[in-house]
């Protein structure tokens, strides 16, 4: 799909005088910049960002400031000087050359400049063992041009209330910055880093941070908002912090995906350059001080996270119900579900002293997410309940999982197999309740246990009536509904609810995001890549994530037949597909790992699950039970109006079992694994639960093993066959994993644009002297990373690099040379019944 690059509007109203004081400084720097350098094209290296969200308000002022803007320029025009004009011809054709298909802004070109920011000293090393293996160089790929981010669209925006300087500076060397922080003032960073409070109270994201020996880690990258750091209390009026560096290694998933390019912190801001003035002029921390968004060198929009006055309240007031605490969060999607879901989360888990509540939370947090789609601590596609003891700081993509016992654990996972309940919401529901099952059983050990649900944005139709369902039978304390706005059809409904429950409804204002710069698909696939990358040592408290491409881990082998058999099945969600294909759909998929706990998990194709739909036209409607009646089997049929109703099956068909149901194929003798009529009937989540995901890399007939590449522990697995369970491998509606396909391409590529650089430094060190045997070696050097760049483009699955005569007549109309290979094309369909054909392009 191609997509724009729309022009951001004004985050804020803006007067007259200040919008005309700031176009005339805007035009001198035009006129300036003509007269030093002719603009250049730079090839764009992020992805195109989303529309901005605004209200009306900030529409209606926006409009008008755009519309004073384009006067002016008519005005400007009129006039004798021509620079600016000129200028802005160039800024109008740079923006017309951005109108690019988002598959051409994803292709790296071979002139894209170099950074040396936000990099480890690292050493190259070359080895020719199954291709060329590169350890990384310094450098840095965040330094590129955006199609989002141009200086005419850039808005000055505050983020800092603290100035540093040696009054508050307390010591500061190349690791570490520590700080003095007045109360009501604060300080953001942007980067990852870890954060000690030494003295007072600071607030960062919901959780009010008291002195002790913790550190926490924190990451702020530029895809979301950027967390603020404020003084509460402090001694003598301030707090004392202090920040250090940190190398997790997230910062290399740029070297995997343009997706991850742009995200850190880049080179020194101003602030930076005050506290490192005894060190090399090239240390770079992994975080850095930012007073305004002025002071990105990226010239990115960045913007604080600050929270409206109400949900401040509401989660004050949530908060003093303690242990008793169990709310539901829902409302429209882009609404700030999850950001409330976070903040209540860490305001929960603040480690507050005895003296300043009668509450002292030593329980932990049980947090029940059934947003498939964007869940915080788990992969697309999965609904869970985890257990959280320590508060998180950073988007969902630094803790794709949880594997450390410190901070969190998964209880309870079941697979959805689709970014949305809608597919199966019979399934949904039952998953839903088997979990609110298990928070049930986590009281008997940890009895001040609150519970925060997170419901996803489908909130109209049919989501309503689960939605409403849930909240007549999960026996919660509180519902919280994210939009002021309604719509009436949605607020009644859940209030009638909620009041034939007992159960209190609060409405707060939603509170979007401005200016995104990945769209929801995006942040899916960044997920899911950082999920596979991600790795827990056992002896470090903190993640790692490995930046090798998946595509040269070590499976992890299984085999699906013969005596010693790990696989007992595999099922594939939605349409049934023909034994013979089963092969194809599954190899380069994804597949969630699942543990079938009894023989009979498959829901029976004539019995009835808890909440069924016959049509798929739905009228809303209100499904009121009794908390009592929770566990009794409750059906969805038409009544003679074509309305729901609640009717109950006393006499369900009984359960199927597993082997009854699977079919060998008949080259690989995989056991397909199918019941139902047409679709699929999916494992009961009483009876069974996920592990995790993973993606098939092959298929071997011949010994009859399947290769996988996931995350999931091997003692996670051993467990699971200690207890007796069987092993199903279900395939969903998941997105491709596009982004591993191509993961050793983006790898290559950047491995030969870092060791250019390198010889382009080494090249300025010593005056291109360099002796005879040194150019040989790097020559060759050279000539096996070009040769692993043409093995990654031809060699890898279901993906050809072709070049796009579109790009080269654009390219080479503008910058005079042609473009070089501009478009991927995969060579297989999505999954059995998919609109694509074989080729498609992404």
């Amino acid at each position: 799909m191609k997509r724009k690059a729309e022009k951001s509007q004004a985050a804020a109203p803006v007067s007259a005088f200040a919008a005309r004081k700031a176009r005339q400084q805007q035009a001198q720097r035009a006129a300036a910049a003509a007269v030093e350098k002719p603009v250049a094209n730079e090839s764009a290296s992020e992805p195109p960002s989303k529309k901005a969200r605004h209200s009306p308000e900030e529409a209606t002022a926006a409009e008008q400031e755009r519309t004073q803007l384009r006067r002016s320029t008519r005005r400007k025009d009129a006039g004798p000087v021509e620079k600016p004009a000129e200028e802005a011809r160039r800024v109008t054709r740079s923006q017309e050359d951005l109108r690019r298909p988002a598959q051409e802004q994803f292709q790296p070109s071979e002139d894209q400049p170099s950074s040396d920011a936000e990099s480890e000293i690292e050493v190259a090393s070359v080895e020719e063992a199954n291709g060329v293996g590169l350890a990384p160089l310094q450098g840095d790929g965040d330094e590129f041009e955006s199609p989002a981010d141009t200086p005419v669209q850039l808005q000055e925006f505050p983020l800092s209330k603290t100035r540093l300087n040696k009054n508050n500076v307390v010591y500061s060397d190349e690791h570490r910055l520590c700080v003095r922080i007045k109360e009501k003032m604060s300080l953001v960073f942007i980067g990852h880093y870890d954060l000690w409070v030494k003295r007072g109270v600071v607030s960062l994201m919901g959780a009010k941070l008291h002195p002790s020996s913790r550190v926490y880690r924190v990451y702020a990258p530029s895809t979301h908002s950027l967390p603020v750091i404020k003084c509460v209390s402090g001694v003598d009026g301030a707090a004392e912090i202090e920040v250090m560096s940190c190398h997790s290694g997230i910062y290399r998933l740029r070297h995997l995906s343009p997706l991850y390019e742009r995200v850190w912190n880049s080179k020194n801001t101003a602030a930076d350059k005050i506290t490192l003035k005894n060190v090399s002029p090239s240390t770079k921390r992994t975080f850095s001080v930012l007073y305004t968004s002025a002071d990105d060198a990226l010239k990115r929009h960045l913007r604080p996270l600050h929270l409206e006055k109400q949900w401040s309240s509401a989660i004050k007031s949530l908060s003093q119900r303690g242990g008793r605490l169990r709310t539901l969060i829902c409302g429209p999607k882009a609404s700030g579900k999850s950001t409330f879901s976070r903040y209540l989360l860490n305001h929960l888990l603040s480690p507050a002293p005895q003296t300043e509540s009668s509450y002292r939370n030593t329980d932990g947090v049980a947090f029940l997410d059934l947003d498939p789609g964007q869940p915080e601590f788990s992969p697309m596609g999965q609904v869970y309940l985890a257990h959280l003891r320590s508060p998180v700081f950073g988007p969902p993509f630094s803790h794709p999982s949880l594997d450390d016992s410190r901070n969190g654990t998964i209880i309870r996972a079941h697979h959805i197999g689709a970014s949305s309940p809608k597919e199966d919401p019979d399934h949904y529901v039952l998953a839903a309740k088997d979990l609110m099952d298990r928070y049930r059983s986590l009281l008997a050990s940890y009895p001040q246990c609150p519970l925060i649900i997170n419901y996803p944005g489908w909130i109209f139709g049919l989501g309503l009536e689960v939605a409403t369902y849930l909240v007549s039978s999960l026996g919660l304390s509180d519902v919280v509904y994210m939009s002021e706005k309604g719509p009436a059809e949605v607020i009644e409904p859940l209030g009638q609810a909620a009041a034939q429950a007992k159960v209190p409804l609060t409405i707060l204002p939603s509170q979007p995001t401005d200016f995104v710069s990945r769209s929801s698909a995006q942040l899916r696939s960044m997920q899911m890549q950082s999920y596979f990358h991600k790795t827990q040592p056992s002896d470090m408290e903190n993640p790692l994530w490995l930046e090798q491409p998946l595509s040269r881990a070590q499976p992890f082998q299984v085999h699906y037949s013969g005596p010693n058999q790990d696989i007992q099945g595999i099922m594939v969600m939605g349409s049934q597909i023909h034994p013979d294909l089963l092969s194809e759909v599954l190899d380069g998929s994804l597949v969630a790992v699942v543990a079938v706990e009894s023989p009979n998990a498959l829901l029976g194709g004539n019995s009835t699950p808890e909440f069924t739909t016959t049509t798929t036209t739905t009228t809303t409607s209100t499904v009121t039970a009794d908390a009592n009646d929770a566990a009794s089997d409750i059906s969805m049929v038409d009544d003679d109006n074509n309305n729901k109703r609640p009717s109950n099956n006393p006499n369900p068909a009984p359960p199927t079992t597993l082997t009854s149901n699977i079919t060998l194929t008949a080259h690989e003798s995989l056991p397909y694994l199918f019941a139902g009529s047409g679709s699929s009937n999916p494992l009961d989540p009483r009876k069974s639960h996920s592990l995790g995901l993973a993606l098939v890399r092959s298929i071997d007939p011949a010994s009859q093993t399947i290769d996988l590449v996931t995350p999931i522990a091997g003692s996670q697995i051993e467990k699971a066959r200690q207890q007796g369970h069987s092993l199903v491998l279900v395939r969903g509606l998941l997105d491709n994993p596009n982004w591993a396909i191509s993961e050793e391409y983006y790898a290559a590529r950047s491995a030969q644009k870092r060791h250019r650089d390198a010889l382009e430094k080494l090249a300025k060190r010593t005056g291109n002297a360099v002796d005879a045997a040194e150019a040989r070696s790097q020559q060759r050097v050279a000539e096996l990373l070009k040769d692993r760049v043409r093995r990654a483009s031809t060699n890898v699955p279901w993906m050809t690099v072709i070049e796009d005569p579109r790009s080269r007549q654009a390219e080479g109309s503008a910058a005079g040379t042609p473009r070089e290979k501009g478009l991927w094309k995969l060579r297989k369909k999505a999954y059995s019944g998919s609109g694509s054909e074989g080729e498609g392009e992404w």
